[in-house]
């Protein structure tokens, strides 16, 4: 990998940073798709299958679209290593069950992505990993919380869908305190808006179907982090498959070098379009980091650039006004992704939650009358347009 640019802006890295030209001297990065690659002689694929060298073996292993998508992550994220998986959720399941082990115990923020909690109540304990949620930025809870056999702390910031902040500062402090493994969902910030590593953060993760995608397309995963703990996420992982394609790492990798231009307009369009909302008579509430009516915007104005791509909003008329809501839209796309270059809304109580029980999406944020939007690419007029009109049809 080219190692020239270590002294340029994580920015211009993720755009510079390749692998090796071939003979053919291409300007953008081939796409390898082999599933294995061929040795000289007996000795360097002994020593391959050893660890003495880095030649590649299998593509479940690595391959040189994946770990140019890897290398431009570190870069971004300012860590030491990383390993990509097929999903985002690959990649926590990768992260757990290879740092977890029967009798160890998790502490986990109770917001969170739908398939996490699933993942963190219902089958780590099938293993005999106990886990602890706690409310978010309770910090009082989270020393209750830790118990001597407490391994990691895993956090989002900012939650999906309720777009709450977690102090990372502190959360990088309280895991030094209590000498746990500090683990944090970043993808609705994205690295440049940032940087957990910095306030103390041992791994990373990102489903990078979202922005770093930014255009629907793939499926993708990473985390990065300490050398020491993705080298056991990595052994783990290529031996139960949770691998990339080159193909969708060749996606991502390219996709990284228009991440700085999409996020500044997703977050100019989320934070214009979710002012323009605030007033409306068919909303409760609306939400987003850099809205200063947010309860944790001290928070989030000290630790990210930007409020993000994201926002929320409670309909008045519960659950069937948001239903009626997402049938009005004319534009926005209504699907359970996110993070797009067309904007999208979801109703997480009937959708990515629905499987929890009433009591359960509420103890997790999950009201009637959310829904979550992902400010795209367009313009930030026909978003509102859009939104408005079908909060006009959906008024009970």
């Amino acid at each position: 990998m080219s190692s020239n640019f270590d002294n340029l802006d994580p920015i211009t890295q993720a755009i510079r940073i390749q692998m090796p030209r071939t003979q053919q001297k291409e300007h953008s990065t081939p796409l390898y798709l082999t599933s294995s690659f061929i040795f000289d002689e007996a000795e360097t694929m002994r020593a391959a299958f050893a660890d003495e060298n880095e030649d590649n073996i299998y593509s479940r292993f690595s391959n040189p679209n994946v770990d140019e998508f890897i290398a431009k992550m570190c870069a971004l994220e300012g860590a030491e290593d990383g390993f990509a998986t097929a999903t985002g959720m690959a990649a926590i399941f990768g992260t757990f069950f290879s740092l977890l082990q029967q009798g160890d115990h998790l502490v986990c923020c109770s917001s969170v992505f739908g398939s996490t909690f699933t993942l963190v109540t219902k089958y780590l304990p099938k293993y005999g990993i106990t886990c602890t949620l706690v409310p978010v930025g309770d910090e009082a809870a989270c020393e209750a919380a830790v118990q001597p056999n407490t391994k990691m702390i895993y956090i989002e910031t900012p939650t999906n869908p309720q777009l709450e902040i977690i102090d990372l500062e502190w959360a990088g402090k309280f895991a030094k305190q209590h000498n746990i493994i500090l683990a944090v969902d970043n993808c609705f910030a994205t690295p440049l808006l940032q940087k957990p590593i910095t306030y103390g953060a041992d791994l990373v993760m990102h489903s990078a179907t979202k922005w770093i995608d930014g255009q629907g397309r793939v499926l993708g995963g990473i985390v990065l982090g300490r050398a020491d703990l993705i080298k056991e996420i990595y052994l783990f992982c290529r031996n139960t498959g949770p691998a990339l394609s080159p193909f969708n790492a060749w996606v991502l990798s390219k996709s990284l070098e228009t991440l700085d231009v999409r996020m500044e307009r997703h977050c100019k369009n989320a934070l214009q379009v979710a002012e323009a909302l605030q007033s409306h008579s068919q909303v409760a509430y609306v939400k987003y980091p850099f809205l200063p009516n947010h309860p944790q915007y001290h928070i989030a104005k000290k630790q990210m650039a930007a409020g993000g791509g994201i926002f929320c909003l409670e309909i008045k008329g519960g659950i069937e006004a948001g239903r009626k809501f997402l049938d009005s839209l004319q534009m926005l796309s209504v699907t359970a992704n996110l993070g797009d270059s067309r904007s999208i809304a979801s109703h997480p109580a009937s959708t990515t939650h629905s499987r929890l029980s009433s009591e359960q999406q509420l103890s997790v944020g999950i009201t009637p009358g959310l829904i979550r939007i992902s400010a795209g690419l367009e313009k930030a007029q026909d978003i509102i347009a859009d939104i408005v009109q079908a909060l006009e049809k959906s008024a009970v």
